[in-house]
């Protein structure tokens, strides 16, 4: 079997933070988020690495991330692109938004041989997250055999304003039940709640299993989500043409119902960290400096090895 790739989703636009998010350093040394995942990932065993671009923004991909990490693993470069749309479709007069996560890993059909990690470019995962990706992904059985890592949801809250997360329902074995999409989740002093009206709100326990988007996914799956692509853009093309997005939790879900995919969640310990908000740039650059400190990280990041 092939040694397991990363794919990174770095093509979005961080609306809520106000730019382009991936590309902000945050290190002391100018390191960007993606830099520590791509150094665990590597770390973990992985040597590949997928990156999902617009086009537009290649040119400093390549130039300031490549000149970094090439050196340590090999980074290929996928492109998403709105109009990448199977046979017989066309892209909605006024849509500007991408198709959402799934599409992202769609992009990079072409370039995926083997069991893969999907993640988010923004997300710091921790070196642990990669490490259980990765013995997974290594250890594969059969194309229903998926994983996720999950993060406690009291280790993901924003203390700057709203955040998303996928909550999950987990069965005695640590496999997935259900994962549901939460979109206004927020901390309070009597500990997280949840609302979808913004009027009603729910406690929910800081110790719950929420997804931050990374999978681990054998090969088989790229073509799963291709194949399930058109029926969503029938659902979406009649009900919400220029918003609607094709998320990889949807995918997984609509293999879980169909009996198709089984998925084990490992849980970690650990804080993710991110910039959801402008905001919350500091507390991320203070806590990998303190991480660095520790031992955890070099610094620079890249000056081992």
């Amino acid at each position: 079997m092939k040694k397991p790739v990363l794919v990174i989703m770095a093509a979005g636009m961080g609306s809520r933070y106000g730019g382009l998010k991936q590309m902000d350093p945050v290190g002391a040394h100018g390191e960007w988020i993606l830099d520590y995942s791509l150094f665990d990932a590597r770390r973990a065993g992985f040597e590949r690495a997928v990156i999902i671009i617009k086009r537009e923004n290649e040119k400093d991909f390549r130039e300031v991330l490549g000149d970094r990490v090439s050196r340590h693993m090999r980074v290929d470069y996928a492109y998403q692109d709105i109009r990448d749309l199977p046979k017989g479709y066309e892209l909605p007069e006024g849509r500007a938004k991408p198709w959402g996560t799934a599409h992202a890993v769609l992009s990079a059909r072409n370039l995926v041989d083997a069991p893969f990690c999907a993640i988010n470019a923004d997300d710091f995962y921790g070196a642990q997250a990669f490490e259980l990706c990765y013995r997974h992904l290594s250890q594969i059985q059969d194309d229903g055999d998926l994983c996720m890592v999950g993060y406690l949801l009291k280790n993901t809250l924003s203390e700057r304003g709203y955040v998303a997360r996928g909550v999950c329902e987990l069965d005695e074995n640590s496999r997935l039940k259900d994962i549901t999409e939460r979109t206004h989740i927020i901390s309070t002093v009597d500990g997280p709640m949840m609302t979808e009206d913004m009027q009603t709100y729910t406690r929910l326990s800081p110790d719950t299993v929420v997804s931050m988007n990374m999978w681990g996914f054998p090969q088989a799956m790229m073509d799963r989500i291709e194949a399930g692509f058109p029926a969503f853009l029938d659902r979406a093309l009649s009900a919400n043409p220029k918003g609607a997005e094709y998320f990889l939790p949807f995918v997984v879900d609509e293999q879980l119902r169909a009996g198709k995919a089984r998925v084990k969640v490992y849980t970690t310990p650990d804080r993710w960290y991110g910039v959801t908000y402008h905001d919350d740039k500091p507390l991320v650059c203070q806590a990998l400096r303190d991480l660095a400190a520790a031992g955890q990280y070099p610094a620079p990041l890249w000056s081992e090895g």
